[in-house]
């Protein structure tokens, strides 16, 4: 390993500390406000709601895991459905309860362990689901891309639109595949800002409201008793909670990947109930401003692969500069006035990544699609999650495709029988353990 530049608790020098921490914030700016703008949500609130998320976790954390948080890519899907059942008030409701179950899990898991967790959501399982996530999302990018106007019914302009969204794509994808050092890191907001560019010279975009906003304004927060009164919906929970459990799964791999980076063992100190209760945290604070579920970064992971620098000081200021981001009007104006096409180039990619992701999880563990249990599994998951498949419980629950596909794929993966005992291969829970003891003995080395 290469030689830590900044360890964990050391305190960056004065005049570095700004632009360390500029970094992490420019290296996470573009996937957390892309999520408030697909969902329909504020990103001004996204921004203080993931910095005050952020900080609440190193406190939670004990300051000893350099994590950055931020929107969830996951809850794309659910929010959008959410929010044209219950509007941002109902968004708010279902993002409390997806913390809620982040903090029940980390209870759990504080007292029981994580293995139950790993049995209940093996690969063949999440992994289709990832896929699901992400493919149910292609047409929400097209018809940004193509500029689909719901009262008209129909597209408006198409071919232009989709022009941009093409050369915005090309961008975000020549950023990701020969850009190196920082700007690699970025990729997503080269790409915004390239086809912004773009747009603007097609006449696209709109300035004049950049011009009249204020540099300080007050973000449009959406309070529980103060800007609207909480009401249960549990069409809405239906749709938001079974997201959660899929997510944990991916941050379960996040902190072994940051473990090994920053060569800790954040799983057993602090503990992964700790980071997961982070996660939740964030996740209830952003339900309390009116901000998206938040999570750990792989950006930011990356951030701090490449630097060298693992000070949570450094993550802190991030933290920090993103609150004070959210309350600069022009930021706000200025990301209201990118055009669809733009957002749908990127979202192009975007969503066709999260799908990938998927693949990659059942690749990695070698999930045997020989096997007719495995083929099975992902098949009706599949299926059912793209399908739009859903639940009608009395009038007022639904049960929606992507839970509903979650929910089918747990039940079978614990009925049909195989040599593992119904829980199937799941490298991710052996490495983990490997990396633990191995950790554990570069411990007691040192």
């Amino acid at each position: 390993m290469k030689t830590k530049e900044l360890d964990i608790q050391e305190l960056p020098p004065k005049e570095k500390w700004l632009i360390l921490s500029l970094q992490h914030l420019f290296a996470m700016f573009g996937a957390t406000i892309l999520v408030p703008v697909l969902t329909g949500l504020s990103p001004a609130v996204a921004l203080v709601s993931s910095g005050l998320g952020t900080l609440a976790y190193l406190v939670i954390t004990k300051g000893q895991i350099p994590a950055y948080l931020g929107s969830s890519f996951a809850f794309i899907a659910p929010l959008i459905a959410a929010m044209s059942i219950g509007g941002p008030e109902g968004v708010m409701i279902g993002t409390f309860v997806a913390g809620l179950v982040y903090g029940a899990t980390a209870v759990l898991i504080r007292f029981t362990g994580v293995g139950w967790l790993m049995k209940l959501l093996p690969p063949v399982v999440v992994g289709p689901v990832i896929m699901v996530i992400g493919l149910a999302l292609a047409g929400t990018a097209i018809d940004m891309a193509m500029n689909y106007d719901d009262s008209a019914g129909e597209y408006v302009n198409p071919m232009l639109h989709f022009s941009v969204a093409l050369a915005t794509l090309a961008i975000t994808i020549i950023a990701m595949a020969f850009f190196r050092g920082f700007f690699n890191l970025v990729p997503i907001l080269i790409g915004i800002v390239g086809g912004y560019s773009i747009a603007a010279a097609a006449g696209l975009v709109e300035f004049q409201q950049v011009v009249d906003a204020p540099w300080l304004q007050i973000p449009d927060f959406v309070i529980p008793f103060a800007t609207f009164t909480p009401e249960w919906s549990w069409s809405i929970i239906f749709i938001m909670a079974p997201i959660a459990l899929v997510t944990l799964a991916e941050h379960i791999g996040d902190q072994m990947v940051l473990s090994k980076v920053a060569e800790r063992n954040f799983l057993k100190r602090p503990g992964l109930h700790r980071s997961i209760m982070g996660d939740g945290a964030a996740t209830v604070i952003a339900s309390l401003i009116g901000g998206p579920p938040n999570t750990t970064y792989g950006e930011n992971i990356g951030v701090l692969a490449i630097t060298r620098v693992f000070s949570v000081y450094v993550v802190g200021g991030a933290a920090v500069l993103a609150v004070l981001f959210g309350f600069i009007g022009k930021v706000e104006a200025l990301i209201a006035s990118i055009p669809g096409a733009v957002m749908g180039g990127v979202s192009i990619l975007l969503f066709g990544v999260i799908a990938a992701n998927g693949v990659r999880m059942l690749i990695e563990n070698e999930i045997d699609f020989g096997e007719t249990r495995n083929l099975v599994i992902a098949s009706t998951i599949l299926i059912i999650g793209i399908g739009g498949a859903f639940v009608e419980l009395g009038e007022v629950v639904e049960i929606p495709g992507m839970a509903l596909a979650a929910i089918i794929g747990i039940i079978l993966n614990f009925i049909l029988p195989d040599r593992h005992l119904g829980y199937g291969n799941n490298r991710m829970f052996d490495d983990m353990n490997e990396q633990m003891d191995e950790n554990d003995g570069n411990d007691r080395a040192a």
